[in-house]
């Protein structure tokens, strides 16, 4: 037994210096290798969220913008029928105002126009007695002037 701890006594002496060897690899690369590996993972991870995030924040903004622009839109298409229905009120008033205006001027032409034929035939009437008799004496003496030849 005393050979046996003896090997495992030399085995463990010469595994020291690799023991060593293998924890300050371990702390070297720790430090050498990993942490900046890990420094730029990290900067990286950052990187790419802050461009999600940024990402994010810019299509919020752009939805807000284009929710905005259509209200506006919007707003403005109503401005638009309302002044269009007011237009199209004011001018069916004025086109109605003529019509009227048009239909009195009309009235007022037609009752002159049934005086003046009132009055041309009164005064047809007042002149048939006298050119009756006219015409009555062109025919006796057209008749008498036939009868004498």
């Amino acid at each position: 037994m005393d050979v046996i701890l003896s090997q495992l006594g030399h085995l463990l002496l010469n595994a020291v210096p690799t023991f060593v060897i293998v924890v300050f690899l371990h702390f070297y690369l720790k430090s050498v290798f990993f942490k900046p590996l890990d420094k730029v993972l990290h900067k990286r991870y950052e990187a790419t969220e802050g461009a999600r995030k940024l990402a994010a924040e810019s299509l919020e903004r752009a939805a807000a913008r284009t929710s905005e622009y259509e209200n506006k839109i919007r707003d403005a298409r109503t401005a638009i029928y309302r002044s269009n229905e007011q237009f199209h009120k004011e001018m069916a008033e004025k086109q109605a105002a003529q019509i009227m205006e048009a239909r009195q001027r009309a009235e007022a032409a037609v009752n002159a126009a049934k005086a003046q034929i009132a009055a041309e035939v009164e005064q047809a009437k007042a002149s048939l007695p006298i050119e009756s008799e006219k015409l009555a004496n062109q025919i006796v003496e057209s008749v008498l002037a036939r009868s004498a030849a």
